[in-house]
């Protein structure tokens, strides 16, 4: 007999670490070369190797990776032709194909805005705009350095001619990929290495740029060799993140977290820095140069005083929340136990010189509702009998959830409406409740105890004690609710009654007797 074993699948390839030291390496032996020959076709040629190795390795992730989103890597990967043509048309052409290499150059920037825009949209944070005005006043205080310290030295050093606006608009260009950079920075994870790479080439290329730019405006003296090294190395490490497993991720949906903003915070502060410096260096601004930094100054003041306020109404809101939390039962939205017992001292103003109630409230039967149809039946059944309590007291009233199945009422009542309060929650109960299980009848026992808001701290558990112990008494014997002083002194209430009938009135509903049956249904005897 011949078995038949199945080869299995080759593994896909994976770089080992000395791929990402060995490849980095090369590339930059041939920038070292790039910036130390002398020879203009030497260093072309180094310059296309670069870029050739750089599009082998984004290639080779492509198709070894297969993302589903591989838009933004062709973006990228034109991105870097055409700002390679730019810099090889303005080395080695003479001022009749200028405007060419200005055209590569802007297609460059919006074929990286692009694909920024394109892996950016995914992590939008819906109703939350804290992202987008951090990013907004990143890019104000980018443009306001761009014009106080390139794009008008630039102007006043050149004149007013087509070149040299072309030569103003490339800062301006800058601020806003930075500004599209420190967004993706904002809401990148420590695990998505290809976009962190992504981020340190995007940032070197700002710094190439701020060179060319200083070169421009007669601030830095520079070669063009040393010039070129920052967007060759941007080439290789753009081809390094094409290789890492991650590179998939990039355009992917992403769940970003409304309130992490601690990663824009370096970014503001240097926003303020720069504006800072702005009365420093604009003593010798013109009109014009007045006018603009003033407005991007003023833009930029208005968003940080307008950021300032949304985290302070964030944090007040969540200071409320978690407030709420603290004092509040999550399933039943009442109060809990921790919130009544501060309840007589938050309280203390409104209900001086008033007498003061405690209603015990015990669900009759609920353990046998949990044991028979599981604890989920047992919270609905919970969660309702809190929505009827809720219904039949007042707005003031204190209403908690004490604990399981028991609640508390605590208002400024007399004996009198205390016994009348507890005739409407016990009314309220009748009903069967209408639960996923089915109708389930229910019926509840209350014990009241009385007292004053004067007293000492004390009196909220003594009222809580009280009141227990008369709900107790009451469930014993069926009467539906019962004051902790007739407990007391009467231990059999159907004795007491016989013996002294005239006490069975309406002046002292407190002694009348309940008895329930079954089906919820509640009779005075």
């Amino acid at each position: 007999m011949t078995v038949s074993e199945d080869r299995p699948a080759a593994p896909p390839f994976r770089f080992r670490t000395w791929w990402y030291v060995l490849l980095p390496g090369g590339s930059a032996a041939m920038i070292a070369v790039h910036v130390t020959a002398n020879s203009p076709l030497l260093s072309l040629c180094t310059m296309g190797a670069v870029l050739a190795g750089a599009l082998a390795m984004i290639g080779f992730g492509l198709r070894t990776y297969r993302p589903t989103r591989p838009l933004p890597w062709y973006l990228l990967s034109a991105s870097a032709v055409f700002s390679a043509a730019g810099a090889a048309l303005r080395d080695t052409s003479d001022h009749a194909l200028h405007p060419i290499d200005d055209v590569c150059t802007l297609l460059a920037y919006l074929a990286v805005g692009l694909a920024a825009l394109i892996w950016l949209r995914p992590r939008q944070v819906r109703s939350n705009y804290d992202l987008l005005l951090d990013s907004a006043l990143i890019g104000l205080g980018a443009l306001l350095a761009s014009w106080t310290f390139l794009i008008s030295p630039i102007l006043h050093l050149h004149g007013s001619t087509a070149n040299t606006a072309v030569a103003a608009v490339y800062p301006v260009l800058d601020a806003l990929l930075l500004t599209l950079v420190a967004h993706s920075v904002a809401t990148s994870s420590r695990s998505e290495s290809s976009l962190r790479l992504l981020h340190v080439g995007l940032i070197t290329v700002l710094l190439g740029d701020l060179g060319h730019s200083l070169a421009k405006a007669g601030t830095l003296a520079i070669g063009r060799e040393m010039l070129m090294a920052p967007l060759l190395a941007t080439y290789t490490i753009v081809g390094v993140a094409a290789l890492h497993p991650t590179m998939t991720g990039l355009g992917a949906p992403r769940r970003i977290h409304p309130h992490h903003s601690r990663q824009r915070a370096s970014f503001i502060a240097v926003a303020l820095i720069v504006a800072s410096l702005v009365p420093v260096v604009g003593s010798s601004l013109g009109t014009l140069d007045r006018v603009v930094v003033s407005s991007l100054f003023a833009l930029l003041l208005i968003g940080v005083l307008v950021r300032s306020e949304r985290a302070i109404v964030r944090s007040s809101r969540s200071e409320r929340r978690a407030q709420y939390q603290a004092d509040h039962d999550m399933l039943t939205g009442l109060l809990n136990r921790s919130a009544l017992l501060r309840a007589v001292n938050l309280n203390s103003e409104r209900w001086a010189e008033q007498p003061l109630c405690l209603l015990f409230i015990d669900l009759d039967g609920f353990k046998m509702v949990n044991d028979s149809y599981g604890h989920a039946v047992g919270d609905e059944l919970i969660a309702n009998a809190a929505s009827r309590i809720r219904r039949v007291v007042l707005r003031d009233d204190m209403v908690a959830r004490y604990g399981g199945d028991e609640f508390v009422v605590l208002s400024p009542l007399d004996r009198q409406e205390a016994a009348t309060l507890a005739e409407r929650l016990l009314g309220a109960f009748v009903r069967p409740f209408e639960l996923s299980a089915g109708e389930i009848p229910i019926t509840a026992s209350i014990g009241i105890a009385c007292g004053s808001p004067r007293s000492t701290e004390s009196t909220v558990y003594d009222l809580i004690r009280d009141a227990d112990s008369a709900m107790y008494h009451a469930k014993e014997y069926a009467l539906g609710y019962a004051f902790h002083d007739d407990a007391r002194h009467a231990p059999d209430p159907v004795r007491y009654l016989a013996s002294d009938p005239a006490r069975h009135s309406a002046n002292e509903p407190g002694r009348r007797i309940w008895r329930t049956s079954p089906r919820s249904t509640s009779t005075a005897v």
